[in-house]
């Protein structure tokens, strides 16, 4: 992001000349991502967009430490990533829910909070605060079976919130919810956001998604990824996705898009 914007409010994460390659039998190794610069304040919402091989989702789990960078640098709250050791402040949403079918929604939203050693009863107040959050007060008896995809995707929500994180990062989580339930989500993730002043990073191929939700729009060229743009979505929140400005931000990110992957 540009420095005017870093220097508003905090760095919550910095990326500094991340490359990332991949090993590959008989070949040489894939670079998937080259030179990643960007900056992200606290608070913000971070929309990561670009075609197929941009190196969306393992940009995510480089912030998440799931996968190390080969090159560059990653800071978290200030610390270099190896330094960093509240990992419990960072929580992650995949595109599948990942719910245990034989957990109610009340044991696996408290997964996380049981496998940590929280006791059985401020886990319970934990999880049925969250569970209230997301609109699903009187649900935590209820088995993943029993439950539609929407709801299902709250309990995933819930689960990711319970722990408290000051950075939420997600990985296309609505992807596979139709339309109405998909706005419902966006609305409910951009609530719980400002009103526990998160950080969200997400990942996403619906551009119209980016644009509804995002603060910030990093587009991505692909192989191997690299920051193509980063735009500010300079409108007010609640954005309706039939307004003309938002229309008009949608048509004019879709050609940056193609622009980006086009210029690979």
């Amino acid at each position: 992001m540009p420095a005017r914007t870093a220097g508003d409010r905090p760095c919550k994460v910095r990326l500094s000349g991340v490359g990332k390659w991949f090993p590959r039998r008989g070949a040489p190794p894939l670079q998937v991502l080259d030179g990643i610069d960007l900056d992200v304040p606290e608070g913000a919402i971070v929309a990561l967009v670009g075609s197929s091989g941009a190196g969306k989702s393992t940009l995510l789990n480089i912030v998440a430490g799931l996968v190390e960078p080969d090159e560059g640098t990653v800071t978290l709250d200030g610390k270099p990533q190896g330094a960093f050791r509240d990992w419990r402040s960072i929580t992650y949403m995949f595109q599948d829910d990942r719910l245990l079918p034989w957990r109610t929604a009340a044991a696996n939203v408290g997964f996380g909070l049981e496998a940590a050693g929280v006791g059985g009863a401020e886990r319970r107040r934990r999880v049925a605060e969250t569970l209230d959050l997301v609109g699903l007060n009187g649900f935590g008896d209820a088995y993943p079976h029993e439950l539609s995809g929407g709801m299902r995707s709250r309990v995933a929500l819930a689960r990711s919130l319970v722990t408290g994180p000051s950075l939420l990062l997600l990985d296309e989580p609505f992807s596979k919810l139709d339309p109405g339930t998909r706005a419902q989500m966006h609305a409910e993730v951009l609530r719980i956001a400002r009103m526990r002043a998160m950080t969200l990073i997400f990942v996403t191929h619906d551009v119209e998604e980016a644009v509804v939700l995002a603060d910030w729009v990093v587009v991505l060229r692909p192989r191997p990824g690299r920051v193509a743009e980063t735009r500010a979505i300079a409108l007010p929140h609640p954005r309706d996705p039939v307004s003309v400005e938002v229309a008009e931000a949608v048509r004019s990110l879709r050609v940056a898009l193609a622009e980006a992957s086009a210029s690979c």
